[in-house]
């Protein structure tokens, strides 16, 4: 039986570029792990392949797959995704099984790994580092974090989108919106995941690939995953406490 490794975090926080940096630089691990794609009610973004990085299907298709056996269908963003248990448990009887995706479905998998005592590895991927949660905590402060964090991933968004798309529909606008405003609510997940990464490069960040190799905190965040992912522990990631995100 393989293990399960998750890879989880707000939109546009990095997890996307972060596995393709994984299997850039290295693919000796990477090639160890089988990805688990899951149903999306979404249109593919550019550069994304259909099988590859989800199965893409409309929303309808995937309502239908309520009920079905072996399929849990879960509200993302807006948009429904489902996961194929039976395929999950295909694909760890034959290696070490890869996620990466929306912090709610990443809850669902660790209560499968609790029903099935599968061993895994789960890594919360933060735009805030504890230490800058702490601080925007402290009494006195006239700051809100959740609003300092929606502001914070919908410029990321802004520079994403708008980066994949050129001019922006009202609908993207409006996506954009529902992702940035559920980002507080998933930091709030934090503490289940076995380790958080603070990584201030989200996705917008020309520090993943415009220079080779990544830079500054996309760097960080790529040898503390694979040191991860070798069983080691290193020293840029953190533990929050149920309670650090009030």
């Amino acid at each position: 039986m393989g293990r399960l490794i998750i890879l989880s975090g707000p939109s546009c926080v990095g997890k996307s570029p972060l596995y393709a940096a994984l299997k850039k630089f290295y693919p000796q691990l990477a090639a160890r792990l089988m990805k688990l794609v899951l149903y999306d009610s979404r249109s593919a973004r550019p550069g994304e392949v259909d099988g590859v990085d989800f199965h893409f299907r409309t929303r309808e298709s995937i309502e239908g797959l309520r009920g079905k056996e072996g399929f849990t269908v879960f509200e993302v963003r807006g948009d429904l995704q489902a996961l194929d248990t039976r395929e999950l448990e295909r694909k760890l009887a034959a290696s070490d099984v890869y996620f990466d995706g929306n912090p709610y479905i990443a809850s669902g998998l660790l209560d499968f790994i609790e029903r099935h005592g599968t061993e895994y590895l789960s890594v919360f991927l933060s735009p805030l580092s504890k230490d800058e949660v702490l601080e925007f905590k402290t009494p006195g402060r006239s700051i809100s974090l959740s609003e300092l964090l929606t502001d914070m991933m919908r410029r990321k968004l802004l520079r994403r989108t708008t980066r994949q798309k050129g001019i922006l529909s009202r609908e993207d606008l409006e996506n954009i919106e529902v992702r940035a405003a559920g980002a507080y609510g998933e930091l709030k997940q934090a503490w289940r995941f076995t380790y958080v990464i603070p990584n201030h490069d989200g996705e917008d960040s020309d520090h993943w690939d415009a220079f080779y190799y990544p830079l500054g905190d996309a760097r960080k965040a790529l040898l503390a995953f694979a040191e991860l992912i070798e069983g080691k522990e290193p020293a840029l990631v953190e533990k929050w406490e149920q309670d650090l995100v009030p």
